[in-house]
């Protein structure tokens, strides 16, 4: 095997590879003769069908399968004999060796790795979020139960938010209609969000049995793309407003959030346990994301084109997986246009460069006390953690998600020993947003 290599931008590689004929040739007779004792064909007995028919029959198949092995086996030497990190797929040009040719060449053209190398963030400036839970947030958090688990009684007067509205509409664009631009018995608890902003502002205030036509501007960024940033007029008729009704924060209410024997305190007890870890888990949160925009604004490196492909390709299957979980049909062939994912994909790449590079570089691995730790809090939520702890460690692919984790709050320790770090209290609103 004969190989050379060009380089044809800053991550971008050639190499031209040369084999001969021979060994291709006598790859293929050889797995022809084994074929040919295992092959049905009919009007012969297995094993006697004569490799001159075989190789009628499955010669072209098999020579593909030959050349396609020999490329990937050559391609795997030459870059290890190259000393190349080769980034993403490659792509295979053969060139068909002429008749009693003594040589074939092929082409694969790729990327490699590029040389990531971190830049300084002494300088960045990080607010390491605090928050202490008090029992305002304990409070706060039983009420929004409270909502989730209203029942909801025909009021005898004008919408208003929190209510739960029934109606019928009809929409239309420049007088035509469009998807889903008609409904009838329609259900909708007025600020909860479901609802276009426009549309919903307009509800507000139209009694049961009240009609009222106006106009919606959808925005700009709509998931219906047809109708986005485009105004529309409905026509809607109230049939019901409701109230909501709150349960009381009584034994019953305990009861059905789990607390076996109804105690009101020791419910509190569960509730605040269950905000502590969203906060935790929060500031943990907040405090990753300015480290890893620190580490991007610092490094500036070429991503490459084959990987950022590759991450593209992850997150639109992975959002048709999530459409067709909400119930949306998804067809294979559905546009999820490639723009829409670019910006987040090389984010993504770019961190793992970079997450790659301060890991070999600072020592920044997992510890397996580090992994256990980790093991033995997500189990405790679990009736039986022992069993809970005992799956994870039977197969090691399952703790790689949780190494991962590992590794990153170590890029986040190591990080805030460099920047420049101020502490700040938040607020419960401003850290977990609306709830």
């Amino acid at each position: 095997m004969q190989a050379n290599l060009e380089t044809l931008s800053a991550l971008e590689r050639r190499l031209s590879v040369t084999l001969p004929v021979a060994d291709i040739d006598n790859e293929i007779e050889s797995r022809l003769k084994r074929l040919s004792r295992t092959v049905k064909m009919h009007g012969f007995r297995p094993g006697k069908v004569p490799l001159k028919v075989v190789a009628q029959q499955y010669g072209p198949q098999v020579r593909q399968e030959v050349l396609g092995d020999a490329m990937q086996k050559s391609f795997g030497e030459a870059v290890r004999n190259q000393n190349l990190r080769v980034a993403g797929y490659p792509r295979f040009d053969l060139k068909p060796p002429a008749d009693g040719a003594a040589e074939f060449h092929y082409s694969a053209t790729f990327e490699v790795y590029p040389e990531v190398k971190v830049g300084d963030i002494g300088n960045a400036s990080i607010e390491r979020p605090h928050l202490l839970v008090s029992e305002a947030e304990v409070d706060r958090t039983i009420e929004l139960m409270r909502k989730q688990r209203a029942t909801y009684e025909p009021a005898q007067r004008a919408a208003r938010n929190e209510d739960r509205v029934t109606i019928d509409f009809r929409g239309s664009i420049d007088g035509a209609e469009f998807q889903g631009s008609t409904g009838n018995g329609q259900q909708a608890v007025l600020g909860d969000g479901r609802l276009v902003p426009d549309f919903e502002a307009n509800v507000v205030g139209v009694g049961a049995g009240e009609s009222k036509t106006f106009d919606v501007r959808f925005p700009d960024d709509y998931h219906g793309r047809e109708v986005a940033g485009k105004t529309a007029r409905f026509e809607v008729s109230v049939r019901e407003v409701a109230s909501p009704v709150l349960p009381e924060v009584d034994a019953q209410f305990a009861k059905g959030l789990g607390v076996a024997d109804g105690d009101i305190a020791k419910m509190r007890a569960e509730i605040r346990a269950n905000v502590e870890r969203e906060v935790k888990a929060k500031l943990k949160s907040n405090l990753r994301e300015q480290v890893m925009q620190a580490l991007l604004d610092a490094t500036k490196m070429e991503t490459p084109k084959g990987l950022l492909q590759m991450e593209v390709q992850r997150m639109q299957e992975g959002m048709r997986q999530e459409l067709t979980a909400r119930g949306v049909k998804v067809n294979d062939d559905m546009p999820l246009p490639a723009d829409l994912f670019e910006q987040r994909a090389r984010r993504r790449v770019n961190l793992g460069l970079i997450f790659s590079e301060l890991v070999k570089t600072h020592n920044l691995y997992a510890r397996p006390e580090q992994v256990r730790a980790m093991v033995d809090e997500q189990a405790q939520s679990y009736e039986r953690p022992e069993e809970v702890v005992k799956w994870f460690y039977a197969a090691p692919e399952r703790l790689r998600e949780i190494e991962s984790v590992a590794t990153e709050d170590n890029i986040v320790a190591w990080a805030l020993g460099v920047a420049k770090v101020t502490d700040k209290t938040v607020g419960f609103e401003e850290l977990m947003g609306k709830r």
